[in-house]
């Protein structure tokens, strides 16, 4: 009867044991599961909305990496700071873009909401961009009276043409190195920005651009097809009607000028080169 007892004793022993073996996960088991689920959890899928830089660090002066085009699909990873999301690319290419809705929009059914809800403010990658256009106004205004000359060495910075001037004060002012034409310079803005055709949406420190004078009156442009015109000058909106640039020995070099109806007539598009 003993013998029974302690039989029946240990089958119920083995049984909880085995139990507790197939409901019960190792602690190690038990945090892989959890650790696995919050990293899907945070892993989301986004579509980028236009075309954006891919920086090696959340910042307007880290180094440039590569652009995504318009319709490209990334795995957001992190939102590293509320103006810029860490990012992978199809390609496994790891870096940050911002995380303003303009660039890039969560992508429906991805796993996860790391990403603002719509109903909050949008992120504010601006603060960043406006503080580094201060800084190419800023080195701009130091040019001031600096003779103009057509063709202008782009290693110097004793004499400038429109679009030598413009890449210098973006080069000295924000570290961001532009085409050396201003053609060049306007094909960049439509591949890297959203150009702005209409002067009532520009903002203070976009670059624009303008086709050839043909006269002073609204009446030398009717008919005339600005898509078709080739850029022949570029220039820096200040804002509050305000352009500076520099476009002839006579005007005195580098000025800031009134963006008057004849500047208007000429003017092709504009955009911002930050972001």
């Amino acid at each position: 009867m003993i013998n029974i007892k302690k039989s029946i004793l240990g089958f119920l022993a083995a049984s909880a044991a085995l139990s507790a073996a197939f409901i019960l996960p190792s602690p190690s088991h038990a945090a892989a599961a959890t650790a696995s689920v919050q990293s899907a959890a945070k892993l989301q899928t986004g579509l980028i909305q236009a075309s954006v830089r891919l920086r090696d660090k959340p910042s307007l002066s880290s180094q440039v990496l590569g652009y995504l085009k318009r319709g490209e699909q990334v795995t957001i990873l992190a939102q590293s700071t509320p103006y810029y999301y860490k990012v992978k690319t199809s390609s496994g290419k790891v870096g940050y873009i911002s995380a303003s809705s303009q660039y890039i929009k969560e992508s429906a059914g991805s796993a996860g909401s790391s990403k603002p809800s719509q109903n909050e403010p949008a992120p504010k990658p601006s603060q960043n961009a406006s503080t580094a256009i201060e800084k190419v106004i800023q080195t701009g205004m130091k040019y001031l009276g600096t003779p103009y000359e057509f063709g202008s060495d782009r290693n110097t910075t004793t004499t400038f043409d429109c679009s030598d001037f413009i890449r210098q004060i973006f080069k000295e002012g924000a570290g961001l190195v532009l085409p050396a034409d201003s053609r060049k310079q306007g094909t960049w803005i439509q591949d890297n920005s959203t150009p702005v055709y209409d002067v009532s949406g520009l903002k203070r420190g976009d670059i624009l651009f303008f086709m050839s004078y043909k006269g002073s009156s609204s009446a030398a442009y009717q008919g005339i097809n600005k898509s078709k015109e080739r850029i022949t000058h570029v220039a820096l909106y200040l804002g509050d009607g305000k352009l500076l640039h520099t476009y002839s020995q006579k005007a005195g070099g580098v000025v800031v000028t009134d963006f008057t109806n004849s500047w208007k007539y000429r003017f092709l598009y504009g955009g911002s080169a930050l972001k």
